[in-house]
């Protein structure tokens, strides 16, 4: 069986001004594991110090050279920048170090690609891709034609080889319209749920989101200790006992620098978070940096317009952190279990308060309309009486 050559590349940070050399070397960490993600080998990693960008290679001229040999005596076949670089830095950049070259941005987005499983995802992805390279297309894009399955060829493809800006606009329109039909159907799916109280998991990526949905909802969503291994959202009924039926749903993870073409393409998959009544923000509570990626997370549900008053912040994997294995919620545990009584809990206090239980007799020459009350979830109770069918069941208030 013919197996894709992994990809060796070489991890690039650089420390700006003040920042911390602790915090580039953290965000590189992340980098490597994104890179790994998306199939690749991390050869090396290389952080330089610098009071601004150089203008024409980020990295200076001099760094430049230096980096070009060590990706020679490597190997190396894909040199990745942490920091988002213009297209013409990349121009120069790969014109040195005679390899290709990506920033963090383009390596999500290829990464996405790399996921992209339903219909729906796959536009979004390309459609950001898109986006992506509409305003670098003044360069020519034969790097790419330089091995087989670069990481940066993976959903657009070597197709922008042949690609100008008029196709890629053209090509822009048509997926915009692909996405457009899809989020209506999307949409009238939603309206069918309106009637239910709905929950939505979103935060971090590798949080542990998909392995909280799937307990608390008897699902089986792949779980994988891997950045964005859920892409789709999924949307189930909470299996754990509650007064109201409940809808919640699995989205896409955050990340930090997350591309803003990419937050713009899964608008429909991020509006589930938009429009639930409750937002579960996960946090990797056992994560070195959890607080910032807890302020990344918000600061994406900010952009995405989500009142900080739906917000419910839940610190995950506290069986991880030492002296937390049995702490109280908002500490909970997907993979033991602790917590997640008091988290359905909280869920159903958030959402009581919009909702309340409405009884109705119908009589019993009017029993066929009770076959709808059967079908829906909101119900409560169907019981007779002596004048009818009493019917109890919930409503939005």
């Amino acid at each position: 069986m013919n197996r894709t050559p992994i990809e060796t590349v070489l991890l690039v940070g650089v420390v700006l001004g003040r920042e911390s050399e602790a915090a580039v070397e953290d965000n590189l960490r992340e980098l490597a594991l994104l890179a790994a993600s998306a199939g690749a080998r991390v050869a090396e990693t290389v952080i330089q110090k610098r009071p601004r960008p150089d203008a024409a290679t980020f990295i200076g001229k001099g760094k430049a050279e230096e980096l070009a040999l060590t990706v020679k005596h490597l190997n190396v076949s894909t040199v990745i920048f942490d920091d988002d670089l213009t297209p013409s830095q990349v121009k120069n950049l790969e014109n040195v170090l005679d390899a290709l070259v990506m920033d963090r941005a383009w390596l999500i987005l290829s990464l996405f690609a790399l996921r992209a499983r339903t219909e729906e995802a796959k536009v979004q992805v390309s459609l950001a891709q898109y986006q992506y390279l509409l305003p670098r297309l003044t360069r020519r894009w034969t790097h790419l034609s330089r091995q087989e399955a670069a990481i940066g060829t993976r959903g657009v493809g070597e197709t922008q080889l042949e690609l100008d800006r008029r196709q890629a606009r053209a090509r822009i329109r048509r997926l915009e319209a692909d996405l457009a039909r899809i989020e209506t159907a999307r949409s009238q799916t939603r309206k069918s749920h309106d009637v239910l109280p709905r929950a939505a998991i979103t935060g971090y990526t590798n949080a542990g989101k998909s392995t909280l949905f799937n307990v608390l909802t008897g699902s089986s969503v792949f779980e994988g200790d891997r950045l964005f291994a859920t892409l789709e959202t999924r949307i189930a009924r909470i299996t754990r006992p509650t007064a109201l039926p409940i809808l919640i749903s699995d989205t896409v993870g955050f990340i930090r620098k997350l591309p803003h073409d990419l937050i713009a393409a899964f608008r429909s998959t991020l509006e589930e978070a938009r429009t639930a009544d409750v937002v579960l923000h996960v946090v990797d509570r056992s994560h070195p940096r959890h607080e910032e990626q807890e302020q990344v997370g918000l600061q994406v549900l900010d952009d995405l317009g989500v009142e900080r008053a739906r917000v419910l912040t839940v610190y995950n994997k506290s069986d991880a952190v030492p002296g937390l294995e049995e702490a109280s919620f908002p500490h909970v545990s997907a993979r033991t279990g602790a917590g997640l009584d008091a988290l359905v809990a909280a869920v159903e206090d958030r959402l009581l308060p919009a909702f309340r239980k409405v009884q109705r007799l119908i009589p019993y020459a009017e029993s066929h309309r009770v076959d709808a009350f059967k079908k829906s979830p909101m119900t409560v109770s169907i019981r007779q009486e002596a004048g009818g069918l009493k019917v109890e069941y919930w409503v939005r208030v």
